[in-house]
């Protein structure tokens, strides 16, 4: 028997040889040796692992498929907000854009990186001294999900850094997953052979297989990635992004070999105009080119709105346009009672996706464009996504095609529909029609509504058309042994969705306002109202007048919310919901004159239970301090929620103050000394 010195020898050659080959076959696509030969070193190692389990590492090749089902993906708060892009559709907006930053960075001048924009799902990698420790999806760019176990399948993400940047303490890199087109097809194929459902297009496949809940699935699915940037260095050794993508390359990440370093913006658009020509070949899906300043200074200096960075921008390629026939016309009612034609559509294929319907808005613009059934029409993807038509082909309408009248009454529920003077959208006015219905509870569980956890879209559908639920309030009557009769519902999973839909009551007027769908309230409207009254009974007690009267509420919103608290159905639900124990008061926290935090850097880490993470961050910033995105020396006080991140760990680290949500208030309260 070899001694354990030598054993241990072994098995990190084999390891370091494994990564060698996985990055030559991956991600240079330069394969050094034959299949068996790799078969032969992998099998070895998982021979030698399997006689010593105390040996295996985190990173052995063998844990990419280590991971158990999991019932539910943990949150992961990434260090730095996945913002959106703005866009160009053409060279004139392109030379815009370079002016616009101009102005903001006088004198100066612009060299460019511009890559292909993939089609795919975005994520987050974070190593730590080059080891890969966390993968998350975008989310909702603040907050994404821990599919960490499913992103080690995908054998072109290293698991092991190469030389250049293994020695970082913390590196944070952004890229899209997706499915080549030739593999989405051989995918689609396989489960249709399986008799399991099949996917409309490449990206719903990347999306779907990185969220399986079995990681082992996942590693069947033929996923690639592109990495596209640094978000976060420790330290930080960039100094420009196309740098960035050649040090990543020799890092053993894979980035596109497509994207160029150009010197100026005509450079640039030559670029687009030859991808644009090119798409076809690629043999993945793009839908234009992302245009970025060279200089990571010029980058910091431009900085970013809350949307997107000032530093990029999106081309996007035009949409591709197909011919169909239109089979019907319906009218599909959504969760404000809005009542959209939809036209159903012979199904064609535009842009690689199969089209069966497209929305028609509103009754005007279907008499705009005199859609009719039996006509031809050409059918765009705009932005490459969203189906809708263009045109009628109006040499190859039927003579019997008879022109579309909007129903006067709800398709769903029968329900009378009423269409506002001076607005386009017909809707239905019954509170109770299970269309909307269905479409309300799913948006009154949503992350930043009432955030009922596992109230998903299959268990809404159960509550409604068992008559368990029949409005909000119903929720609240729901217990384990009712929950658990739902179909894939155990008493675990119903458990946890009695424990989520107590832990809601707790929201806040804010949350709650946003919760019950008011026409034209948003988040900030409902912030901006919950801040002002305080509470349900005085908002549901104010005029029209009133309502206008304060800043940020125009006549609209004035007008949606007076006339939502004159219907006695909806003040119905609002007692029930009172009565099964929903707060229905703002916790406001008094904010002196001064400005307390004034030079305080501040943290916010978790969901906090009184405040949306804006509102906290409203606040912090009236009373004069900053919130930052991540813990250093300098950062005053860590402010930590249900289901802290690592920066709860890092201040921890540190030594730096923390605080939860009730020292918070007490800080806040008292006036920002320590």
């Amino acid at each position: 028997m070899k001694d354990l010195s030598a054993i241990k020898t072994r098995l990190k050659e084999l390891r370091r040889l494994i990564h060698y080959h996985d990055y030559r076959y991956y991600v240079l696509n330069q394969p050094e040796i034959l299949d068996a030969e790799y078969d032969r070193l992998f099998n070895e190692l998982k021979g030698l692992e399997a006689d010593h389990p105390g040996l295996i590492t985190p990173d052995s090749p063998t844990q990419r498929v280590a991971g158990q089902p999991a019932e539910e993906f943990a949150q992961a708060e990434h260090r730095v907000a996945m913002l959106s892009l703005d866009n160009a559709y053409n060279a004139d907006e392109l030379q815009e854009f370079e002016a616009r930053i101009g102005r903001l960075l006088p004198g100066e001048r612009f060299q460019y990186v511009a890559e292909p924009k993939i089609d795919g799902l975005g994520v987050a990698l974070i190593y730590e001294k080059g080891i890969l420790v966390r993968g998350a999806t975008r989310g909702d760019g603040r907050l994404g999900e821990d599919v960490t176990q499913n992103l080690k399948t995908i054998r072109s993400i290293p698991l092991v850094l190469r030389e250049g940047l293994r020695e970082l303490g913390v590196l944070e890199v952004r890229g899209e997953v997706f499915m080549r087109r030739d593999a989405f097809l051989h995918l689609n194929e396989a489960l249709e052979e399986a008799g399991q459902p099949t996917f409309a297009n490449p990206r719903n496949a990347a999306a779907g297989s990185v969220r399986q809940k079995d990681p082992s699935i996942t590693a069947k699915r033929p996923l690639d990635i592109f990495i596209y940037g640094v978000s976060y260095a420790e330290p930080n050794p960039f100094k420009s992004h196309w740098k960035t993508l050649e040090k990543l390359k020799e890092a053993g990440l894979k980035v596109n070999p497509r994207s160029r370093f150009c010197q100026d913006m005509e450079t640039v658009t030559r670029f687009c105009s030859a991808l644009e020509a090119e798409r076809e070949a690629l043999g993945y899906d793009t839908d234009g080119v992302v245009v970025k300043v060279d200089s990571l200074d010029q980058q910091r200096r431009l900085g970013t709105t809350t949307h997107h960075p000032r530093w990029a921008i999106a081309y996007k390629f035009p949409a591709r346009q197909a011919a169909t026939l239109v089979k019907d016309i319906i009218v599909q009612v959504g969760k404000t009672g809005a009542m959209t034609p939809v036209a159903v559509l012979d199904p064609v294929e535009v842009g690689g996706v199969t089209v069966s319907r497209a929305s028609l808005h509103n009754e005007d613009e279907v008499a705009r464009k005199d859609v009719r059934i039996g006509d031809m029409v050409l059918v765009e993807r705009a932005g490459d996504v969203i189906p809708q038509v263009v045109q009628v082909i109006l040499e190859k309408r039927p003579p019997d095609a008879g022109k579309f009248v909007m129903p006067r009454t709800c398709p769903v529920c029968g329900g009378a529909a009423f269409r506002p003077e001076g607005e386009a959208i017909v809707r239905c006015t019954n509170l109770a029609c299970p269309a909307q219905l269905k479409e309300r509870l799913f948006h009154f569980g949503s992350r930043r509504a009432m955030e009922i956890d596992h109230l998903g879209e299959a268990v809404v559908e159960q509550l409604v058309d068992r008559g368990l639920v029949k409005d909000f309030a119903d929720l609240y009557r729901l217990d384990v042994p009712t929950l658990a009769q739902l179909e894939r519902m155990a008493e675990k999973s119903a458990t946890n969705l009695v424990i989520a839909i107590e832990r809601s009551k707790g929201r806040g007027l804010a949350r709650l306002l946003y919760a019950l769908g008011i026409r034209y309230v948003g988040e900030h409207v409902a912030s901006v109202l919950a801040s002002h009254f305080g509470s349900m009974d005085k908002l549901a007690k104010a005029t029209e007048e009133e309502l206008s009267g304060i800043h940020e509420i125009g006549p609209r919103i004035a007008e949606s919310v007076a006339l939502f608290f004159s219907q006695k159905g909806n003040l119905k639900v609002i007692e029930r919901l009172r009565k099964a124990g929903v707060r229905m008061a703002e916790e406001v926290v008094a904010v002196p004159q001064a400005q307390p935090l004034a030079g305080k850097a501040l943290v916010l880490t978790g969901a906090l239970e009184g405040f949306s993470r804006d509102e906290a961050k409203n606040l912090i910033e009236r009373l004069g301090g900053r919130v930052t995105s991540s813990v250093s020396k300098k950062t005053d006080y860590v402010i930590v929620g249900r289901d802290p991140g690592s920066k709860y760990d890092e201040a921890l680290r540190l030594g730096v103050p923390i605080l939860d949500e009730e020292g918070f208030k007490e800080l806040v309260a008292r006036g920002g000394g320590r």
